[in-house]
């Protein structure tokens, strides 16, 4: 009874090897989004092509992932107050329009057979250029990229609006207009265009887009970045279980892939988000950055690697992939140690 659930579900379409490969990557991802707030599940899709599961499967997968990760995210922000549901609600219409457009690229692309080649070009573009701009801004070390881990204690009034928001906010004054939290007076047609390109980025490369709509949201629009956080993971619910159930109606979700990988992620979320309290970001910044650097590089050698058809050159992305994230978590795990033993010896100094 159980073994035919099991197959069901695909799990047992899964090699135990394979389930153990999920499982612990998932752990990392997991850490990663923890700690980060986007934690590496850019980097589950790109895995998958080099594993040389189809492109609807890889992304269908990945957008599942996604969706189950930001569930549990965005409960924690609503009760922070964190989730404006009326910037939300807009985006949901835009994104889901984009994703729509992206899924049917990735199909149109893979009757060409082109759809797994182009979709490892745009990650190594986005992963480069994202990875480039976080790890300059942490070799700066002007903090202007931090995670800000105390958000819940400021207040709203309290957030800068870029520049850049502030001219677009000027500048487009086409009606409707919305007033958002924090005082953020914007017209609806420019949350709908961000909501639009970050949901053809989704549904194209099966993506949550957080890393990249989150910013948007941020120098776009011109909200608070904790209200930033909080819509996003809102808003990555809906995009996410949207792209997930147009992918399955296809068969492009592998729950023998998803399942796995969200058992792993929700324990290691755990552990990234309980790091946050002990670890100052300013160290491990650069590690993200280099990871993303690494992830395009790796991407790029493994479709190389693919196109001549030499399984030596895809196997090293794939390790790089993994390796990049794994040095990354451990990395925050091995601070979060060395910060706790200097707790308390300086507790212990203090007690004598």
């Amino acid at each position: 009874m159980l073994d035919s659930v099991l197959d069901g579900l695909g799990i047992l379409g899964t090699s135990p090897e394979m389930l153990a490969l999920f499982v612990g990557f998932g752990l990392v991802v997991g850490v990663l989004f923890g700690f980060f707030g986007m934690g590496g599940s850019f980097l589950v899709t790109p895995a998958l092509l080099m594993l040389d599961y189809p492109a609807p499967v890889a992304v269908g997968s990945g957008m599942a992932f996604v969706f189950g990760t930001a569930v549990i995210a965005t409960l924690k922000h609503h009760d922070l107050g964190q989730v404006d549901y009326k910037l939300g609600a807009i985006m949901i219409t835009g994104t889901t329009i984009g994703i729509e457009v992206g899924r049917a690229s990735v199909y149109y692309l893979e009757s060409l057979g082109l759809a797994g080649a182009l979709i490892s070009v745009a990650y190594v573009v986005l992963l480069g250029g994202v990875g480039a701009m976080v790890t300059r801004d942490a070799r700066r070390g002007d903090g202007s990229g931090d995670i800000d881990h105390e958000a819940a204690d400021k207040d709203l009034s309290e957030y800068e609006i870029p520049e850049i928001a502030k001219t677009i906010q000027q500048t487009v004054w086409i009606p409707p207009m919305v007033t958002l939290r924090g005082d953020v007076r914007v017209s609806a047609w420019v949350i709908t265009a961000v909501a639009f390109a970050t949901g053809l980025l989704s549904g194209f490369l099966g993506v949550g887009g957080g890393f990249i709509r989150m910013p948007a949201m941020i120098y776009a629009i011109g909200v608070p970045v904790p209200v930033a956080v909080g819509t996003d993971l809102f808003e990555i619910v809906f995009s996410g279980g949207l792209g997930s159930y147009l992918y399955g109606q296809g068969g492009g979700v592998d729950l023998g892939i998803v399942v796995p990988l969200l058992f792993g992620s929700a324990l290691g979320a755990r552990i990234g988000s309980a790091a946050t309290a002990v670890v100052d970001a300013d160290g491990i910044k650069v590690y993200f950055g280099g990871m993303l650097l690494v992830g395009a590089t790796a991407v790029g050698i493994g479709e190389v690697g693919s196109y001549i058809g030499s399984p030596t050159l895809e196997m090293v992305g794939l390790v790089l992939v993994i390796g990049a994230a794994v040095v990354v978590a451990v990395a925050i795990l091995y601070t979060s140690v060395v910060s706790l033993r200097t707790t308390r010896k300086q507790q212990a100094v203090t007690a004598d």
